[in-house]
């Protein structure tokens, strides 16, 4: 496990720079919202969720019910639904292992396993489970450094929810540069257009998640061995 954790770290970098600076984000905006820390680091320990943590600051603070809550954690999830589909088959190796890689794929330890998963990598398990792992301890370093600059410091936080944005935009410039082939990013970048424009800001990321799951089926004989170039 020490050898996976090493392999993994650097791979992991990116992330590492992302959920400290989104993880920070998300404490500063709890203390100000006048939550319990104590909530804030639940969630980062149980919940895990990224952007949902952030909607869930505005349900806690709005009387909305329990069934209102878990039809808006579906629609801002329902992604993954798609990033377990592609793993299913190798997670049922992982024994104990798997159960914890099914609560810890988040949009980016999705990225980064599909990269690590196209290459021929020995232990896949044991560093599958490091990079998830270190990846919620970025997350949660973040949340208490927020934590603290929130208690301690007092300025405005207007606009830094726009943290999470900026981390999928260096994700998907990491992912552009790691692969020759571009057709996967240039379909997530069309069907993201096409649901905006169909579908409105508020309701586009299910049937754009639909567009590309179509696009990269029709197109896998041609993104397959571009990939393989690739390595």
């Amino acid at each position: 496990m020490f050898k996976a954790l090493k392999l993994a770290f650097p791979l992991t970098i990116p992330v590492l720079l992302g959920y400290i600076s989104v993880g920070i984000a998300f404490g500063i905006l709890i203390v100000k919202s006048g939550l319990s820390i104590w909530a804030a680091l639940l969630m980062s320990f149980f919940v895990y969720a990224g952007a949902m943590q952030f909607v869930a600051i505005q349900l806690l603070l709005s009387p909305v019910s329990l069934i209102q809550v878990a039809i808006m954690t579906l629609f801002v999830n329902f992604r993954h639904l798609f990033y377990g589909l592609s793993f299913i088959d190798l997670f049922k190796t992982f024994g104990l292992k798997k159960h914890y890689m099914i609560f810890a794929l988040t949009d980016e330890t999705y990225s980064l396993l599909c990269g690590i998963a196209l290459k021929e990598t020995t232990n896949k398990e044991y560093l599958f489970f490091a990079v998830s792992l270190l990846n919620q301890m970025y997350w949660i370093i973040g949340t208490i450094i927020g934590l603290l600059i929130g208690t301690l410091i007092t300025f405005n936080t207007n606009g830094i929810e726009f943290a999470m944005t900026a981390l999928f935009v260096v994700i998907f410039i990491e992912q552009w540069l790691a692969f020759k082939t571009h057709r996967p990013a240039l379909y997530g970048l069309g069907a993201a257009v096409i649901a905006l424009i169909t579908s409105g800001p508020a309701n586009m990321v299910i049937p754009s998640m639909f567009i590309i799951l179509a696009l990269l089926i029709v197109s896998k004989r041609w993104i397959e061995p571009k990939k393989e170039d690739a390595e």
